[in-house]
């Protein structure tokens, strides 16, 4: 007798099953189960899988291993119900608020935001709920992402108005003359808001705080990168006079509370133009026959002391900003170029982790805590590699051990499941004002590798020391964790079709599975241009990396513990670790789960807005670099196809742009799933992948747009 067949459903048909299930029950617990006979699918792994990835965006609660039930605020965002979230621009003058652990985003009229701008974090009200996307009217701006704007000021005889160069600052700004600073009409500025205005159809109020001069110039358009993702050029008057005053003596009671390793073989490895080098490597060897690696780390916290005026500007901002030509610091220059880079043949205040190796290279002890160090040498990586491929020069030996237990850490960490995806590193020659000479792709050999796996076994270490010491106490110690979640199930489903329509199948069922789907097909695009256009598809499908009180480990690492401890420089998330480690090492310290979780929000966004500025500045000169080539044919790969053209990415250099189809002899057919079109007289098939020779027509500095041409055939 013949049976219905149950049917598999795919990841994004699962989870809709399995939220309406909880929908339709709200208050009920189920069990595994009973789960199992209410969704139509034999895949046990995949619904648990689902279950978990619903757990994590807080659709689902779990009430132990086996049993879950629906987080009911989540499911059922009600209408009049007051949401918290932050404003997602749109071209068109609307916006999404999105908000944390919801299922979907609210739509916000224009005329319903109240002055509320891209990035701004607000209290919404919902005004519908149904099967559409839920709708809403702003109630109040909690936080502004940002009071500083740059634009085009135009000057008349009474009064000034700022046109700001963002899109998504949808009005003017009104400048009183008294603070327009003199500008002359047409000049780009920097103004500061202060007084926002209360109907989103009226101009705030503003005064200019610089002037940039006339725009077009490259100096202007980095400057303005950096103002318009939020970041201030200029450190306030009373952070800057409490860095001058910073003295470079070191006291003598606090050298005695310090281990001193001044006299232990130690240098630091960092790019070529580095300044501040906040990461140093010692060895030495113990008379048992072991060594002992020391990663020290600049001791940011002896001079930024919490609350004070550079403790505050250090969180507002975050993070250092790294442009094509030019780095905007988290710290004034005298802190992060001077007190505290480890340069050579100076003491320096650390903090340190020492790792004791035995004769088969595993760690049998480590230690923590506040040192001394004395660099006796700084290499640039190149010096480095050199080294190890020659086997030659000074500190070869120390560097030789270092790269044999590098290698030795590194293999471990892809056997526990770390993905091997990166993407890939655009870097550019600059002649003296800045112009690019030239683009390529940054090469990551031994040197880096040694000195990034270091890092990570540091970070990793410390995690655990303070996971560890939670278990002892048996109750939680706030911490900030660097995690990195799961794939999305419905994005990995999307990618792994559109992976197979170029020949590459994926294994999804486990995330070991997946993860050795990635390294595998990063491996292979090596050697394959087709497979290459895959890998930003596959970065992109990962969950982006967040700081977090919340441990739920690291995925693409494959860590269960993992932090950032090692460039406090540079990244406050470090500064915040380093207090919390030193506090716990000393005695029993807890912060305020509460605050530290909003600290670490704070942090997650200014990276964001840091690897934006940084992706706009590279694009910037890319095509700053293509200007001058105009003309001039490229080899080049499909990397993405649209109704309206292809895109195409030039081989070295990694510069995007559009051949449109109109620059073509006859008309396309883009098939369904964008992976090839097809000239509708010729036959002519363009894949996504294939290899293409075009014409640079245009370069559009302004628009940040390349456009090609169909190269003639020799």
């Amino acid at each position: 007798m013949k049976t219905k067949k149950k049917r598999k459903l795919k990841g994004k048909d699962l989870k809709k099953e399995l939220v309406k299930l909880f929908k339709r029950h709200p208050k009920k617990i189920f069990n595994l189960k009973q789960i199992f006979r209410k969704i139509p699918t034999g895949n046990k792994d995949a619904i648990q899988y689902t279950l978990e990835q619903l757990t994590k965006d807080n659709k689902v609660v779990a009430i132990d291993d086996y049993r879950y039930k629906a987080n009911k605020k989540v499911l059922s965002n009600g209408k009049g119900q007051l949401l918290t979230g932050l404003v997602d621009m749109t071209k068109t003058g609307s916006a999404y608020i999105i908000v944390e652990g919801a299922n979907k985003d609210v739509f916000v009229a224009a005329k319903n935001l109240h002055s509320a701008l891209e990035g701004d974090k607000v209290k919404v009200k919902i005004t519908y709920q149904g099967k559409r996307t839920p709708e809403g009217v702003v109630t109040e701006i909690i936080e502004r992402s940002r009071e500083h704007f740059i634009g085009t000021i135009k000057v008349s005889k009474k009064y000034a108005f700022v046109l700001p160069d963002r899109l998504d600052m949808p009005v003017d700004i009104f400048v009183p003359l008294k603070e327009s600073k003199d500008a002359k009409d047409g000049d780009k500025v920097v103004v500061k808001i202060i007084e926002w205005a209360k109907g989103m159809d009226k101009s705030p109020v503003g005064k200019v705080t610089s002037i940039l001069g006339q725009s077009g110039s490259s100096d202007i358009e980095m400057k303005s990168i950096l103002i318009n993702n939020g970041f201030n050029l200029e450190f306030p008057e009373e952070v800057q006079a409490e860095s001058e005053a910073l003295s470079s003596i070191f006291p003598e009671e606090e050298i005695a509370r310090r281990r001193d390793m001044r006299g232990i073989t130690t240098f630091t490895i960092d790019p070529e133009t580095a300044k501040d080098f906040d990461d140093a490597l010692s060895l030495r060897y113990l008379d048992n026959g072991y060594c002992e690696i020391g990663v020290h780390i600049a001791d940011v916290t002896y001079y930024v002391k919490e609350g004070t005026a550079l403790d505050k500007e250090a969180y507002q901002r975050s993070t250092s900003v790294y442009l094509v030509d030019r780095v905007l610091p988290m710290l004034p220059e005298k802190i992060s170029n001077e007190l505290c880079s480890l340069r050579p043949n100076e003491d320096k205040f650390t903090f340190s982790a020492l790792f004791t190796f035995d004769k088969d290279d595993k760690i049998v002890e480590r230690w923590f805590g506040k040192t001394i160090i004395h660099s006796d040498r700084r290499f640039t990586y190149e010096e480095a590699q050199e080294r190890l491929e020659t086997g030659k020069g000074d500190f070869i030996s120390e560097l030789k051990v270092m790269n044999r237990i590098a290698k030795k850490l590194r293999k471990e960490k892809y056997k526990n499941g770390a993905i091997s995806f990166e993407a890939e590193e655009v870097k550019f020659k600059l002649d003296e004002e800045g112009t690019p000479i030239s683009v390529y792709v940054k090469e990551r050999k031994d040197a880096h590798l040694l000195i990034e796996d270091f890092m990570l076994l540091a970070n990793r270490a410390v995690t655990e020391y303070m996971v560890d010491k939670a278990k002892q106490k048996g109750k939680e110690v706030p911490f900030v964790y660097r995690v990195h979640d799961t794939p999305d199930i419905e994005r990995l489903e999307d990618f792994a079709n559109f992976a197979l329509e170029l020949g590459y199948k994926m294994q999804l069922d486990t995330p070991q599975q997946i993860a050795d789907s990635f390294n595998n097909l990063a491996k292979l695009a090596k050697e394959n241009d087709e497979l290459k256009v895959l890998e930003p598809l596959a970065i992109r499908t990962m969950a982006k990396a967040i700081y977090t009180t919340d441990n739920i480990g690291h995925y693409g690492l494959g860590f269960e513990n993992y932090t950032h401890f090692t460039s406090p420089i540079r990244r406050y998330s470090d500064v915040l670790v380093h207090r919390i480690l030193e506090k716990n090492l000393e005695a029993d310290f807890y912060s305020n789960k509460f605050t530290l979780e909003a600290q670490c929000k704070h942090v997650s966004i200014q990276e964001r807005k840091a690897m934006t500025a940084e992706r706009e500045s590279i694009k910037y000169k890319q095509v700053e670099f293509i200007e001058k080539h105009v003309g001039e044919t490229f080899e080049g790969i499909i990397s993405g196809i649209i109704d309206r053209g292809l895109f195409i990415e030039l081989k070295g250099n990694r510069c995007e742009g559009m051949l449109p189809f109109e620059q073509m002899d006859e008309s396309m057919l883009v098939a369904e799933g964008r992976l090839k079109a097809t000239g509708k007289l010729s036959g002519d098939v363009y894949k996504m992948g294939d290899s293409i020779r075009v014409t640079i027509v245009s370069a559009n500095l302004a628009k940040r747009q390349i456009e090609f041409e169909l190269a003639e055939e020799e």
